[in-house]
């Protein structure tokens, strides 16, 4: 009965409805203690509770397509307490899932939340993971994911993170990936700052075979005395690699914001671009938006809005 209602209040920070779908896979887990797990067909997901945290693996087999996303709900309800997740993830060959996990820790005063990720996609494999998360308003967590992926010949991963209620506290994202031919890498993230809030963001798309592409895309609004610190970095080994690093960061207040897109090019015929701007909310977006009635501060919330709408 316990587990029902941590269940029922992790969903409801959230703003979800704790029923299931039929033939959704879902997995719940509470600080280091695992609530429900409910698989499908060709799923594999084992999750150990351990002393130190929860080591969980995840296999899709070979050829198999879960067609509905699988959800995970990562969280802890109290104040305070430490959640630590290590995860290693195999899709085989050819085979596909999509994954949307919520980290929910609504009423945060001093809570950390540390996530290490291996990811093995083999070749012609799809793997999307959309990462949200709910934090309470005082900003006390901190929040540490790292990961390793290695994309196979012709695999896809999308990964995209994104911050949807609540101040962020601290927020240090590590992702190195290695992609092999014609693999497509995709990473994202979407965070606004406030208060002392800190954000850094850490992406590394190592392009080691012919074809592979990288896109690596970091949108950040920061206010009051928040930092942001962004560095991205693409290199490319093999000819016709092609990758494109985005940042844009709007500052407000007090706020300060480094954005350091590193564009590493070691062949003849690959191709990366990159672009970074940072300053302040564009000043004739913010004059078409108060000439139709918003006051300064709700038409600079819809702009920061826009910038950090899911393009999913």
């Amino acid at each position: 009965m316990e587990n029902n209602k941590l269940i029922r209040q992790m969903y409801d920070s959230l703003g979800e409805g704790h029923g299931h779908e039929p033939g959704v896979a879902h997995v719940e887990i509470h600080g280091n203690k695992v609530l429900g797990l409910h698989l499908v067909d060709g799923l594999e997901i084992i999750a150990e509770e351990k002393e130190e945290g929860i080591d969980a693996t995840i296999r899709v087999k070979a050829g198999i397509k879960i067609e509905k996303p699988v959800k995970i709900c990562f969280g802890l309800i109290p104040e305070t307490g430490v959640q630590r997740i290590n995860i290693k993830t195999h899709i085989e060959k050819n085979a596909s899932i999509g994954i949307v996990a919520s980290c929910t820790f609504p009423f945060a005063k001093e809570i950390l939340h540390t996530m290490d990720a291996e990811i093995r996609l083999d070749e012609g494999a799809e793997y999307t993971y959309i990462e949200r998360h709910v934090h309470g308003p005082e900003g006390g967590v901190t929040v540490i994911p790292r990961a390793k992926v290695i994309l196979g010949k012709g695999a896809r991963f999308r990964t995209d993170f994104e911050l949807i209620k609540g101040r962020v506290g601290e927020i240090d994202i590590e992702y190195d990936a290695e992609c092999h031919a014609r693999s497509i890498l995709e990473m994202s993230a979407r965070i606004s700052g406030r208060g002392t809030d800190k954000i850094r963001i850490n992406e590394m798309a190592n392009l080691l075979g012919e074809d592979a592409v990288a896109v690596l895309t970091t949108n950040i609004a920061v206010r009051d005395s928040a930092h942001a610190r962004i560095e991205n970095t693409i290199i490319a080994s093999a000819a016709g690699t092609r990758g494109h690093v985005d940042c844009k960061e709007i500052i407000q207040g007090n706020a300060t914001a480094q954005a350091i897109p590193i564009v590493d090019v070691r062949h003849a015929k690959a191709h990366v671009t990159h672009e970074a701007a940072i300053g302040s909310v564009d000043s004739k977006q913010l004059e078409t938006l108060m000439a139709r009635g918003l006051n300064e501060d709700d038409a600079t919330d819809l702009i920061i809005e826009g910038l950090l709408r899911p393009q999913y």
